[in-house]
């Protein structure tokens, strides 16, 4: 059995209209998920368990239910950057490496989603990234280069050559 935790604000979307984001995960994952409060259980095969804990951690940190599901795809991947391993625990730091990320009007988040092929979300102190296991790490280089203070010029360049070397792949 595998435990996950859910911001309170996030269970909503988790369970969805008279449960049936939760249903669909359960029958697309062959899981058992139980919900109380922000603690969610998940019993089944442990393969099955391991990937849905992946989904219910995306649904909360911020993704989208449909966007969270396509882990159950075999070449999909999740991963979770805490901002404060990289920039310290200062609110003011955070705060300011998640306006690089996001950029102006969601400018620069997109960028690196149209580049990569993959989904960012930024919610807390965190950034998680969905894609392919390829996909990936492009996207998690490209927040790390602009944490550092890359200039977005910089980020968007090392973006686009990671696009045309993939392709050619």
């Amino acid at each position: 059995m595998q435990y996950v935790k859910i911001p309170k604000e996030r269970v909503g979307v988790l369970i969805g209209g008279e449960g049936k984001t939760l249903k669909e995960i359960e029958e697309r994952t062959k899981t058992k998920i139980t919900v109380e409060e922000t603690s969610v259980s998940i019993e089944g095969d442990p393969v099955d368990e391991w990937i849905t804990k992946d989904i219910l951690k995306a649904v909360g940190r911020g993704f989208t239910p449909e966007k969270s599901l396509m882990l159950t795809q075999e070449d999909m991947t999740f991963e979770v950057l805490n901002l404060a391993d990289i920039v310290g625990e200062s609110d003011k730091s955070i705060a300011r490496i998640k306006g690089r990320i996001i950029g102006s009007q969601g400018k620069s988040r997109e960028k690196i989603e149209n580049l990569t092929d993959c989904y960012v979300s930024v919610y807390g102190k965190t950034v998680c990234i969905i894609g392919t296991l390829d996909a990936t790490p492009v996207a998690r280089e490209a927040i790390l280069m602009l944490a550092s203070g890359s200039p977005h010029s910089n980020v968007y360049r090392f973006l686009e050559r990671s696009k045309r070397h993939r392709k050619t792949m």
